[in-house]
């Protein structure tokens, strides 16, 4: 599940600069940015439980 949570980091951090970058830069797709951060949001929380041996 460490791909996941790889996952997760790097759509919160993309979401996160698309918002920052958005606020001040109208550019096409902007909107993406906040899907971007509830994906990375949700994949971090989904990967913060322990990890359950199969």
């Amino acid at each position: 599940m460490h791909w996941l949570r790889a996952a997760g980091v790097a759509a919160t951090a993309a979401g996160v600069a698309g918002y920052v970058v958005g606020t001040t830069v109208a550019y096409p797709g902007r909107a993406f940015s906040i899907t971007a951060l509830i994906v990375g949001i949700t994949l971090l929380s989904i990967t913060a439980g322990r990890e359950v041996a199969a």
